[in-house]
């Protein structure tokens, strides 16, 4: 099965910059040396030499000021250049099964056909035991389950929507935690992920978002594009 990796390209921090107040613009600089000339002792007036100095210095400052204008305009041009391209390479991805980072998903609800719920964790070492919690809205604990896949790096596993009882629960938001341990019973540390299909993609202010099973996705979180 071909997989493809996404790669999230969020927006530059333009705009964000903290501009001094107490600093001398160009507008400024002229004003401050249109002033000088006007109020010099006539009896003892700028020298040549320095005039040529200051209107050098003013010369430098708007090229920096031209300069930093220009950047920002080629900036702002490339994040609005890579959001479009982005947006379009994301359109493709509906439809196709994804991989991604995070301990929410959404749960079917019963009757719905296939309602399980496909998820996923990464070990950083071996494990000798691995426990799975996973809780409904309330914080409650619906499901406890001891688990077989305890290598180092990815494993996954299927979660029925059965309750410690054998009951289906409702549909709705879940989330699950890891707890891993070694042979000596010291922690392991544990990422979390889920597997979906994506139904839409949604462009908003906040960046491209994915929708798998009825939530929203960043496109930062997704780790892999399955093929469908």
């Amino acid at each position: 099965m071909p997989i493809y990796q996404a790669t999230a390209v969020g927006p530059p921090q333009i705009g964000t910059s903290t501009v001094n107040k107490g600093a001398m613009g160009k507008d400024d600089f002229l004003r401050l040396l249109t002033n000088q000339l006007r109020f010099q002792d006539p009896m003892n007036p700028m020298k040549g030499a320095d005039f040529a100095a200051q209107l050098a210095q003013f010369s430098s400052v708007e090229q920096l000021s031209n300069i930093s204008a220009s950047l920002e305009y080629s900036i702002n041009a490339n994040y609005v250049l890579t959001q479009a391209i982005n947006n379009g390479l994301s359109a493709g991805f509906v439809g196709k099964e994804v991989r991604a980072s995070g301990d929410t998903f959404t749960l079917a609800e019963a009757g719905d056909g296939l309602r399980s719920a496909k998820l996923g964790y990464s070990l950083g070492s071996s494990a000798s035991s691995v426990t799975v919690k996973i809780k409904n809205e309330r914080g409650e604990v619906v499901r406890t389950m001891q688990l077989s896949g305890t290598s180092k790096g990815d494993n996954s596993f299927t979660w029925d929507g059965l309750d410690d009882g054998g009951v289906d629960v409702p549909g709705g938001k879940y989330t699950f935690s890891i707890e891993a341990k070694d042979s000596a019973n010291k922690n392991i540390d544990a990422s979390t992920f889920f597997f979906g299909r994506v139904s839409s993609v949604r462009f908003t202010a906040e960046g491209t978002k994915f929708v798998i099973n009825g939530q929203e996705v960043f496109l930062g979180n997704i780790l892999e594009i399955l093929e469908g």
